[in-house]
Formats: C-alpha cells, structure tokens, sequence
C-alpha cells in the first residue's frame, strides 16, 4: 500500500500491432522496460507489467506535493498476427485482473497512428473489443494516445490542423471518450520533460474522473 505521500496510477496500453503500444509504455515508465522494435509480425504476445521509480514535481493534492509511481500493463495488439481474438482477450483480461484487481484501473491508453488514418471498421472493432473488456462505463476509463505525432508534423500539421483534417471516425471517438486525448512525440519522448507533460495531461483526465478506478474481476464462464 503506498503510503500518504505517494500516488500510484494504473494504465494499460492498448492497440493494433505496430502502433507504438509498448514504445509509449516505455516512455511513460521512463524505461525500456518492454520489447519494442519494428517486425513483419506482431511482437508483444503476452501481457507484462512495468513500474516507475518514484517521479517528484508532477502532482500536488490538497496543497501538497506528492511523489507519483507510474504502473503499465503493456498487452498484445488486436489484432494480432499470431493469436486469436479470444486468446488476446482472455490474456488481457485475467492480466488486468491480476495487477490491478485490488488497486483497479485508471485509464486504458488506446494506441493510435497520428500518421495513418483511422477506417471505420478499424475504430468498430477496436471500440468492440475494448467494451469486452472494460465494460459498459469503457469511455470514463479510456484515452487515446495519438503516437508518431513527429511524423505528422513533419507533414506540416500542427495538433489543431491535424485535428480539423482528421477522419469524422477518429473525430467520433475522441467525442466517444470526452475528448481524452494526448499527442506523443516519438523522437522527444524520452525527454524527461516531455514525459512530464504527458503525465500531468494523463492526472488532468484522472482528476477529471474524480478518481475513480475501474475494478475488472476475472471470471470464467
């Protein structure tokens, strides 16, 4: 149990393969705690968790500073090039429920390609397979992390430009989700500071959800 000083907050990235999932966990740890690295086949095939050291300067409550902890559940991609959809969402499902069936989770992190559009279909099945396994209340406990945000601003768009030319199916699920949305540089994630800017961003929807916790249960049917 983290003492009264300290905030601990849960994710779990989610995503289509190639997406920059465990990339993104990674930079949110400030590690390399996950595999990450270009492949012809999908690379993350089973669920790992990943802790932060403790992170000072980023959140303050009740006038106080607190030191934060970061928790990724890194997971593999839907869908996936080696395993089935009911075998990736049995894997994710009985993870989430083992890390975080006791503290519950904060956000699910969807993975998108701010430099690939975003079809249709793609967004039903992922918005599908992500109702299975958070539930009905999904949009409370989910934000999109738009990845390769370097490679769309090579292309001359800035986050607003590339808002107002994005596809009205990634316009309709950032409505979906209450407008939780966070651009990730790839070349300046690493930056500490930058890390920074996406934590506190990642608190605000927190703190917009007044806290709460999505307490998944691993059942079997």
């Amino acid at each position: 149990m983290a003492d009264s000083n300290e905030m601990t907050i849960n994710l779990v990235v989610l995503g289509r393969t190639q997406t920059g999932k465990s990339a993104a966990g990674n930079s949110l740890l400030g590690s390399s705690d996950f595999e990450s690295h270009r492949s012809p086949s999908s690379v993350t095939t089973c669920c790992s968790l990943g802790r932060s050291c403790r992170i000072s300067g980023i959140i303050r409550r009740s006038g106080c500073e607190l030191a934060l902890r970061v928790q990724v559940l890194d997971t593999p991609s839907y869908p996936h090039s080696g395993l089935s959809k009911e075998q990736v969402t049995d894997t994710v499902r009985s993870a989430l429920a083992h890390h975080f069936g006791e503290e519950g989770l904060h956000l699910a992190l969807l993975v998108l390609r701010a430099d690939l559009p975003l079809c249709p279909d793609e967004s039903d099945h992922t918005i599908q397979f992500i109702q299975e396994l958070l539930g009905p209340t999904w949009k409370d406990f989910t934000a999109v992390l738009l990845t390769h945000a370097d490679k769309a601003e090579e292309a001359g768009f800035s986050e607003e430009a590339y808002l107002h030319s994005a596809s009205s199916t990634l316009l309709s699920l950032l409505s979906s989700v209450q407008h939780k949305y966070i651009f990730l540089d790839n070349q300046k994630s690493i930056i500490k500071e930058e890390r920074a800017i996406v934590l506190r961003k990642l608190l605000n929807f927190i703190r917009q959800n007044n806290y709460q916790v999505l307490v998944l249960k691993h059942s079997k049917e």
